[in-house]
């Protein structure tokens, strides 16, 4: 697969991937605080998903009645994702050193102790975040923000992907780079986070991203030729 054309979308892509270089280089950063940082991306995506399931066209007014389910389902399902994706963190990685209780004496009703554990999980990564932690992420907050006003809103991508597939958009492209992500920083933080593999590390990941990225959007530009 030749890398896609360098468009907007994907040169702040570019761009918010090569921020945590930074943090490498500069302020000593290892595999754990790079593997959190992804981590973290889940969110980011998870977050623009529920806009697209909010913003997806319908053929009839009615039909929105159906994000009432779709979006909380969503937030459900990959909530739980993430939660356990966080928790692998916390145990294996030791992101934050040892792990502490996930849940409370009295957990939430049904389902939601899936959200509980993910706000767990994310108090206790984030509680060890190093300092400057929030620059990369809001770099991936603004890097998937103009892939979902250039592909989606403007691309008319709103108007040709179903809710059901929005909802099940996000895992592929998630397992796929986090798989590879953890396989690598394994070895990495065994030894010792070593400056050159970290960079071999976050540039296997802009390739891997890119690459994705200009996949799922020509699946969604072959949706609105169908």
């Amino acid at each position: 697969m030749k890398l896609p054309k360098m468009t907007l979308s994907v040169a702040a892509l570019t761009v918010a991937n090569i921020v945590p270089l930074a943090g490498v280089v500069l302020s000593g950063w290892d595999a754990r605080v790079i593997v959190l940082l992804y981590w973290t991306e889940n969110l980011v995506i998870g977050f623009y998903s529920i806009l697209k399931i909010a913003l997806a066209k319908v053929d009839r007014p009615a039909a929105h009645l159906g994000k009432l389910f779709a979006i909380p389902f969503f937030c459900l399902h990959f909530g739980g994702f993430c939660a356990v994706h966080g928790i692998f963190l916390l145990a294996f990685f030791k992101v934050g050193g040892e792990m502490g209780p996930l849940l409370p004496r009295h957990t939430w009703f049904g389902p939601l102790v899936f959200l509980q554990l993910l706000i767990s999980a994310v108090a206790q990564l984030w509680e060890s975040g190093p300092p400057g932690m929030g620059w990369p992420v809001l770099g991936l907050l603004v890097s998937h923000g103009i892939s979902f006003v250039q592909n989606y809103l403007l691309g008319g991508e709103y108007a040709s992907l179903t809710e059901g597939r929005l909802m099940m958009q996000p895992y592929g492209r998630i397992v796929l780079l986090h798989v590879t992500i953890i396989a690598g920083a394994a070895p990495v933080m065994l030894l010792g986070s070593p400056v050159p593999l970290l960079c071999i590390l976050i540039g296997l990941k802009i390739v891997i991203d890119i690459l994705l990225h200009a996949s799922s959007h020509k699946v969604a530009l072959a949706a609105m030729d169908e």
